[in-house]
């Protein structure tokens, strides 16, 4: 599973975003300063200042579309350069009595939230040791009107304020958001493993189940075939030998097949198959296996069906839900099949007790059944096989009474171009 985990390249353009307004943001208030206070400015300095800035961050845009990784020392580099530009820029208006001296606060709280400590501390050290040598080091501000330039420096006071606390915000909601993401896609990569380990496990289980059940079942079959061979059996007698016989033929060919699907991806060997006759296919071999089970089937789509290569483990997948409807309500069950371009759409119905909360709720992570005699795998090799696929399982209860279970699938997933 792939993480979108915040990356050094994703905080670096964060910056960039905020150089861009830091960069407006500098070019208004150079050009405000004289209509409103009639302040006169060093502009040449200032303005080659905010040039340089806005030169530099066109070349870190070209950077984010190299492929090498950010660094953490090169997110530092990045705001001590944003520090220094503000530095000079307050230096040649009016040092520590500028309003916008609080600016020196989102590169601090951006370094808290993005760097290691060492850097964030190198970050709040070099904003205080420049906000203390601007405090006696600057180029003066000569004030004609003291009252109104009063009043602007409060005003000052108040955008830079909510400058600091929108660029803070913005920053921090982003790169929060982004760790949430990172650690919602840990947790289910984590529940991936785990279920991917119990799927291995039970692989290891059938393997050795289906070696062990050869023996048994070969005994079945020698009886039945002796017993088939006696004329005083009744005929009903006989009709239940005979699906006795059926159903242990059937059994020995599952167990074969395990052996022969084992490593193998695609079921049929690898020939592909419309999507209608996959599915009668699956369900065909189940009614087999359910002779007492006469399921209502349903199956929509546009005609020709694409081609798939059917997977063995979908096709078990699909066996093991039409299994847990027809043990619910063998007398009501409902399976309805759609597909388009796109996707394909499963759904089985059944009027049975319908699932209880615990299924709802753990099912896909755990085994959980609900009947005496059940033990959960069925459906937990359902979920690891429709979502190995890239596709979606879900369970709900009917407001009418039963159970519904739904799959759907992505038809990529299963299309392929041989014929």
């Amino acid at each position: 599973m792939e993480l979108a985990l915040p990356s050094g390249a994703e905080n670096l353009r964060r910056l960039t975003v905020m150089r861009w307004f830091a960069v407006a943001g500098e070019l208004l208030a150079i050009g405000a300063v004289h209509p409103l206070t009639g302040i006169s400015l060093p502009y040449a300095p200032m303005l080659a200042i905010v040039l340089l800035q806005a030169s530099f961050n066109g070349l870190t845009l070209l950077r984010l579309r190299r492929p090498e990784p950010v660094r953490e020392r090169e997110l530092f580099a990045q705001l001590l350069v944003d520090l220094t530009a503000l530095t000079v820029l307050l230096f040649f208006s009016g040092g520590a009595s500028n309003p916008f001296v609080s600016l020196f606060l989102p590169p601090v709280a951006v370094a808290a939230a993005v760097l290691p400590g060492r850097y964030a501390w190198a970050v709040a050290l070099f904003s205080v040791a420049a906000y203390s040598l601007l405090s006696t080091s600057n180029v003066p501000l000569i004030l004609a009107d003291f009252e109104r330039a009063t009043r602007l420096h409060l005003a000052g006071m108040w955008i830079t304020f909510v400058a600091s606390a929108l660029m803070i915000a913005w920053f921090v909601a982003r790169m929060t958001s982004a760790v949430r993401s990172r650690d919602a896609q840990l947790a289910a990569a984590r529940e991936e493993a785990l279920r991917n380990e119990r799927v291995v496990a039970l692989g290891s289980l059938a393997a050795g189940a289906a070696h062990e059940l050869g023996t048994p079942l070969a005994t079945v079959a020698v009886l039945a075939g002796e017993l088939a061979k006696r004329t005083d059996l009744p005929q009903d007698a006989r009709e239940d030998l005979a699906l006795l016989q059926q159903q242990v033929a059937q059994c020995k060919s599952i167990i074969t097949g395990l052996a022969q699907r084992a490593g193998q991806a695609r079921a049929e060997g690898g020939r592909a198959l419309p999507l209608d006759r996959w599915l009668e296919g699956i369900i065909g071999r189940w009614r087999n296996l359910r002779p007492q089970c006469s399921p209502r089937v349903s199956l929509d789509g546009p005609r020709p069906a694409p081609l798939v290569a059917g997977e063995a483990t979908l096709e078990q997948a699909f066996a093991n839900l039409f299994n847990n409807a027809a043990d619910a309500c063998p007398d009501d069950v409902e399976i309805e099949a759609g597909w388009d371009d796109s996707r394909l759409v499963v759904e089985v119905r059944d009027r049975g007790p319908g699932f209880d909360d615990q299924v709802l709720l753990a099912a896909g992570r755990a085994f959980v059944t609900t009947r005496d005699q059940g033990t959960g795998i069925g459906l937990f090799l359902a979920h690891a096989a429709v979502e190995r696929f890239g596709g979606r399982l879900s369970l709900a209860n009917r407001a009418d009474g039963g159970a519904l279970t739904r799959v759907e699938l992505p038809l990529a997933r299963l299309l392929t171009e041989t014929p």
